[in-house]
Order: C-alpha cells, then sequence, then structure tokens
C-alpha cells in the first residue's frame, strides 16, 4: 500500500472511530454495561456470534471458508479497536490532564463519558482535581493576606522608629506607646497565624475535661478584661464596654477542652468588644445542653451587628465583613474560634438577635460530664 493509500485508510478508519464513538455516546442512556467485565464479554460474545454467522454463511453459499475466515478476523479486529479505543480514551484524558496539573493548570477537568469504573474514576479524579485547585487558591489567597497584614504593623513600626532616629519626633511616651501598639499588633498576628498553622496541620489534639462553668468564664472574662488575648498578647482594654457572665444553673457543668475553649470565649469577646459602642455591654451567657455534658454558649452586643450577606463568611479567615471603617483586627479571631468549635465536633453560627450581634457555639460534651 502507497503512502497515499495509507493515510486515505487512517483518514477513513479514524473518521469511522469518530462516528462510532458519536453513536455509541447517543446510546448512553440506554447502556445496560456498567463494568469493564461486562463490556469485554459483550466483545468476545459479538465476536463469537460473527465468526459463527460467517462459517454458516459459508456452509450455506459458495463462499470460501478461507475468505470467510479472513472477514471474521477483520471484523474482530474492528470491533476489538473501537472498543478497545471506547475503553481506554479516558484514561489517556485523564493522563493529560495529570501532566497539565503538574504543570500547575488546575483548571482542566476529564469529560465522564462512561458508566463503569473508568467513569468512577473520572468522576473521583474530577474532586480530587478540584481539591487540589481549591488548595491552590486557599495557599495564594493566604499568602497574599499574611503578606498584607504583616506589611501593614512593619511599615508603621519602622515610620514612627524612623522619626525618632531622624529627629522628627521625640522618643517620648506617646511615640512609644504607638510603637508598642505597632509592636502588639504583629505579635497578636503571628501568634493567631501560629493557631491556625497547628489546626490545620493536626497537630492540635483535645484535652476534654469536665469542669465547672461559672468560674471557668469568670477567669476568661477577667483575664479579656485585663485587655489579654488568647494567645498571651496584650492589647488595649476597653473601661467603657462592661463584660456580664450569666450562667444558669450556677452549679453549671460541661466536658471540653479548656484551653481549646478559652481560645473561643477570648476571641469572641475581643471581638464583641471591638464592636460594641461606648457603654454597650458585652454578655457571655452559658445553658446547658440537650447531651449530658454539652454546652450551649452565647456571646451578645450591643453594636451594629453583622449584615445578613456576611453571616456565611465571618467565619473564614481574613474576612472582616462589608461594614465600612475596619476595626483594624486581622480577620483571623472568628476563624480560629471556628476551628476549635470544630474540633470539639461542635457548631458556631451568628444566631438572630433583637439588638447588635449574637455568635451561638454548641459543644456536643460526653456521657461522663455528670456533677
Amino acid at each position: 500500500m502507497t503512502g497515499r493509500g495509507r493515510t486515505a485508510y487512517a483518514g477513513r478508519g479514524g473518521l469511522l472511530g469518530r462516528w462510532w464513538r458519536q453513536a455509541w455516546e447517543a446510546l448512553r442512556p440506554w447502556d445496560p454495561l456498567r463494568s469493564i467485565k461486562a463490556a469485554l464479554a459483550a466483545l468476545v460474545l459479538v465476536s463469537v456470534l460473527i465468526t459463527t454467522g460467517l462459517v454458516f454463511l459459508a456452509i450455506h453459499s459458495a463462499t470460501g471458508l478461507r475468505v470467510i475466515t479472513i472477514f471474521s478476523i477483520i471484523a474482530s479486529l474492528l470491533i476489538t479497536q473501537i472498543v478497545a479505543d471506547n475503553l481506554t480514551a479516558p484514561l489517556r484524558e485523564m493522563t493529560a490532564v495529570a501532566r497539565a496539573m503538574a504543570g500547575g493548570d488546575y483548571s482542566r477537568r476529564v469529560t465522564r463519558t462512561r458508566r463503569d469504573e473508568v467513569g468512577e474514576l473520572a468522576e473521583t479524579f474530577n474532586r480530587m482535581a478540584a481539591d487540589l485547585a481549591a488548595a491552590d487558591r486557599h495557599r495564594k489567597e493566604l499568602v497574599a493576606n499574611v503578606s498584607h497584614e504583616l506589611r501593614t504593623p512593619i511599615a508603621a513600626l519602622r515610620a514612627v522608629l524612623e522619626n525618632v532616629v531622624d529627629g522628627v519626633s521625640a522618643a517620648d511616651p506617646e511615640t512609644m506607646r504607638l510603637a508598642l501598639q505597632q509592636t502588639e499588633r504583629l505579635g497578636k498576628l503571628v501568634s493567631q497565624l501560629l493557631d491556625l498553622s497547628r489546626l490545620d496541620s493536626g497537630a492540635v489534639r483535645l484535652d476534654a475535661k469536665r469542669f465547672e462553668v461559672w468560674p471557668y468564664l469568670s477567669a476568661v472574662l477577667k483575664t479579656a478584661s485585663l485587655g489579654m488575648g488568647s494567645g498571651g498578647s496584650r492589647s488595649r482594654a476597653r473601661a467603657d464596654v462592661p463584660l456580664h457572665l450569666d450562667v444558669s444553673p450556677p452549679g453549671l457543668v460541661a466536658y471540653a477542652d479548656g484551653e481549646r475553649l478559652h481560645q473561643v470565649v477570648a476571641n469572641l469577646v475581643d471581638n464583641a468588644v471591638k464592636h460594641s459602642p461606648p457603654g454597650g455591654r458585652v454578655t457571655v451567657r452559658a445553658r446547658a445542653g440537650a447531651a449530658p455534658g454539652s454546652l450551649e454558649l452565647d456571646v451578645l452586643d450591643e453594636g451594629p451587628g453583622i449584615p445578613e450577606a456576611d453571616r456565611i463568611r465571618v467565619f473564614e479567615r481574613f474576612h472582616r465583613g462589608s461594614q465600612p471603617g475596619g476595626d483594624g483586627g486581622t480577620g483571623l479571631g472568628l476563624a480560629i474560634a471556628r476551628w476549635a468549635v470544630d474540633l470539639h465536633g461542635g457548631r458556631i453560627q451568628v444566631a438572630e438577635s433583637p439588638r447588635g450581634c449574637r455568635i451561638h457555639v454548641t459543644l456536643p460534651g460526653s456521657g461522663t460530664a455528670t456533677p
């Protein structure tokens, strides 16, 4: 066969294969075969039937058995090639997509055209690609956000110190107070990032114990009123926002990790104090849950509240809401609170409140947590 003949034959073969695949996909909703084993069994059965039919045709006609054998081999090879191409097409597509992902392109997906094991593999591959794309996007956003958050207090601190060194401003208590404020902000950010890193990596393990709720929360609020953050960093406390504790019954006992719960309450109280107006009150209310040792916790403030559009994303890291005039926070406190609650298997959400904002926390407790 000449080169032109081989090219024409290959073109006709490719066109026939594409036509067969299109017809196969058109019949896909009525395809009863849902496994590769069944498809291969059907292939063998069709080949046997074709060969048997051609043999009967040779017996009852003048056609030679040798010619019939050649035709049966050609027909079997053609059907095998078409079926094999249909079976391996998703695998070749997955190989191409995997190479693209290795090069950093996570946007490509595998077209699922089969309902057998290869189709299930393609669906699982697409889910993995989507997870990797989300992780890569989250990594880029985290690096950008962390860079921005670190740059802001560092630039402010550098400006203050440069003014002192250049003699523009004196090293008086007010100037040093500004420098200390930016240093504390930087330390708080680093502490929060370390907390999130430990939570993400699974390095944090729960050490849940029984404890009395009233003295525990009283100590947490006392620490918050002194301006000590959950990570040990000191922030300026607001004397014009009183803290109120409401525990019922007074002898309530719960079951949780004290250190992780301290992170939750301290961050929620810190966020509530920041958004409270002068003279507004922040209330921490604790009640017993339905299960033994479970705890229903509410942190309420009298601030402007959280808009409906922000309630879903308010616990995402670096999210500061859509309200104008930020508070200078990092947007990590509520994210840490959510992760700590998730470690307990609990739930945290923005609840309805007639005034201000109410964050509701539910901790599942344990059946052994009895007074």
